[in-house]
């Protein structure tokens, strides 16, 4: 007779706690003490690499995306089209950081530090795409209009991982944060 009744009594004092978790993954990304998160360990890997020299050059230059925002040309832009620039970026960032890695990989002397640090940016942009593709971000982008052809990525090179974390840091500060912002706010309404 007790094990049911204590069993129901855990049932209604736990409830309460599972119930944030069920509907937080779309929108943990609103939470910006996570996104914090992923900017100070961005931020602080282009710190640790600023005073690598030898072995934080790479071999060939590796494409990235414009971080620059022209916030009026932003405010005016449909959320479709932020959508699609921010995936853009991602996946080009995302392609940018694992090429890093693999050219550290393979450069002569290999440093652990470095090598660290570019382990965990594509852990963390993996992480940031399922976050975004929760957020609708991936549908939002995909459901532009025909008519509506986005502009070309901006993009354009790096030599060195400290400039490649620069880039990845300014993404996440900059467009990152925009449009989770904005995306988070049309969710509240």
């Amino acid at each position: 007779m007790k094990c049911p009744a204590l069993f129901l009594l855990l049932s209604l004092l736990l409830l309460p706690l599972g119930l944030p978790v069920l509907g937080a993954p779309p929108r943990l990304i609103c939470d910006s003490r996570v996104l914090e998160r992923y900017i100070l360990e961005a931020r602080e890997a282009e710190n640790v690499t600023m005073g690598c020299a030898q072995g934080c050059s790479f071999s060939e230059n590796i494409t990235v995306p414009d971080t620059k925002v022209n916030f009026y040309t932003w405010k005016r832009m449909d959320v479709g089209q932020q959508a699609l620039e921010v995936w853009q970026g991602l996946a080009l960032l995302s392609e940018a950081i694992l090429r890093g890695q693999a050219l550290l990989a393979n450069a002569s002397q290999p440093s652990e530090t470095p090598q660290l640090h570019v382990d965990k940016a594509v852990s963390s942009l993996r992480s940031l795409t399922s976050l975004l593709r929760a957020l609708g971000a991936q549908k939002e982008a995909m459901s532009l209009p025909e008519e509506a052809s986005p502009a070309p990525l901006r993009t354009f090179t790096v030599d060195t991982l400290c400039k490649l974390f620069r880039i990845y840091s300014n993404f996440l500060r900059g467009k990152l944060t925009l449009y989770t912002g904005e995306a988070c706010r049309r969710g509240d309404r």
